[in-house]
């Protein structure tokens, strides 16, 4: 179950404050930033307090969220492609549709996360945490997914094509057998009711 509780819980950006400014205004400026446009300013929130943010839709795409706390945040429909959020805390945030193509994620919390339809495609994500996390048809297409922990997932029409699976132990995830794997590739819980 996701942490996520919908519009009331969460925060706005003009209500947040990071390094005494408001994360409106950082926002505004990254976009900038994103654009080309003069006066832009790429986003550093590492380490920032992110939790109930309201993000849906944002461009955050080559942000600096290191070690943010975006716990229960809207990230939905989000543009993170190459963000670096490495051990980012995400536990039960929005990510639904979220483009996270190429983005750094290794070492990131993502329980109990809904993340599905979410794009991961080359995205670094190693020994990401994804327990409990709703990953129907996320697309995790020649992502890093070395040492991710997936006990409880829902991966039900998730895209693993191109993955390195090698050091993955999807055992404990579920919908598997509807799950689109490399051509071969079964996962052990799969091939055994075969």
């Amino acid at each position: 179950m996701s942490l996520f509780g919908g519009k009331g819980g969460l925060r706005a950006p003009q209500r947040i404050r990071v390094k005494d400014r408001k994360l409106s205004e950082i926002l505004e400026a990254h976009a900038k930033f994103v654009r080309g446009g003069e006066g832009g300013v790429r986003a550093e929130l590492a380490g920032a307090d992110l939790s109930r943010a309201d993000l849906g839709k944002a461009n955050l795409s080559y942000a600096d969220m290191q070690g943010a706390n975006l716990e229960g945040a809207n990230l939905r429909e989000a543009k993170l492609g190459s963000a670096d959020l490495s051990n980012a805390k995400l536990v039960g945030a929005d990510l639904r549709k979220a483009d996270c193509t190429e983005a750094h994620l290794g070492g990131a919390d993502l329980g109990g996360a809904q993340a599905g339809g979410a794009e991961f495609f080359r995205a670094d994500m190693r020994k990401a945490g994804f327990q409990r996390a709703d990953l129907v048809a996320a697309n995790f297409r020649d992502a890093n997914i070395d040492g991710a922990n997936f006990d409880g997932a829902i991966l039900r029409t998730a895209i693993l094509r191109e993955t390195k699976l090698d050091a993955v132990d999807f055992s404990r995830a579920e919908g598997l057998d509807a799950a689109i794997w490399p051509r071969g590739y079964r996962p052990p819980q799969v091939a055994a009711k075969s």
